[in-house]
């Protein structure tokens, strides 16, 4: 029996599909209805946005069924099991695949990534008004042309500036929806919420959840239950998903040395935040900073 999950990256997507592409970063489509069913879970390589603008389909994600209609918005992060899907014979969307270093590059300098995070989360479909659904396709429409002027110098960080500006509207939406849902948020979800916004803050020199256990004036475990019972990610995960995202970034954009970087991020030495970084992202500080440039 095979104890390994088998993944899909962005070059199988490239093979089935087609579409506009940039390197094995980006992949832009409008027809996911060709990509073969499996005959066990997949592995996610990469993220996706996908919105429905016909018919309907259902899919399993993390073993959790979701079914989409005309309007619906889709979230599917890096990683995410993806077990079962079908769609309706008419079915359209417009999809945008993007790989996890250049998600990072697009989201560097993007403020109050924890509003995005906490409803990604809570809400992977979710339906969008017309007007938001044509916001939507215009977008993509503009992008998948930009990605197709290959001649043009600066393509890479046009593509980059125009989903950055998508990922800014959306959050808009986002902001809007989570007013209107305020005055009916559970304890839980509240929790939730503080504890992001501390992790926001402090997460540069602080990464013991009893801390942030302490700050909210609750028990770890009882943090630890909560975080997970609504987001389905631990405490330490959330931690280091910023903490990882900040080294990448401070790796890629800035010329401090990895002795400044262990400094400012707090670690013991640069021999621990070397261990770190390649335990969550998969090579040294080193190797990493070299491939970014």
């Amino acid at each position: 029996m095979n104890t390994s999950l088998n993944s899909i990256s962005i070059n199988d997507v490239k093979l089935i599909q087609g579409g506009s592409y940039i390197d094995d970063d980006l992949v832009l489509t409008e027809n996911m209805n060709n990509l073969p069913v499996f005959q066990e879970p997949r592995r996610m390589d990469f993220i996706l946005l996908a919105l429905c603008t016909q018919g309907e389909g259902e899919y399993s994600v993390d073993t959790i069924h979701h079914k989409v209609r005309a309007g619906d918005i889709i979230i599917i992060s890096n990683g995410a099991i993806l077990d079962y899907y079908k769609f309706s014979p008419d079915h359209k969307e417009v999809v945008i695949i993007i790989s996890s270093q250049y998600f990072h590059e697009v989201l560097a300098g993007v403020h109050d990534l924890s509003t995005m995070y906490i409803f990604s989360r809570m809400h992977p479909v979710y339906h969008l008004d017309p007007q938001k659904q044509q916001d939507i396709v215009d977008f993509f429409s503009f992008i998948k042309t930009k990605v197709g002027d290959t001649n043009h110098h600066f393509r890479r960080e046009t593509v980059q500036s125009l989903l950055k500006a998508l990922i800014y509207d959306a959050g808009n939406t986002i902001w809007q929806s989570q007013q209107l849902m305020q005055t009916r948020r559970a304890r839980a979800e509240d929790i939730f919420v503080k504890f992001i916004q501390l992790v926001e803050q402090n997460f540069r020199q602080e990464r013991r959840v009893g801390w942030y256990a302490l700050q909210l004036s609750i028990t770890p475990k009882y943090l630890s239950e909560i975080i997970k019972q609504v987001s389905h990610q631990t405490p330490n995960e959330w931690i280091d998903t910023y903490v990882t995202l900040e080294l990448r970034n401070l790796l890629k954009n800035t010329s401090k040395s990895i002795k400044e970087i262990t400094e400012d991020l707090r670690f013991a030495n640069q021999s621990f935040l070397g261990k770190y970084f390649k335990e969550h992202v998969g090579m040294s500080p080193s190797e990493y900073r070299k491939s970014s440039n």
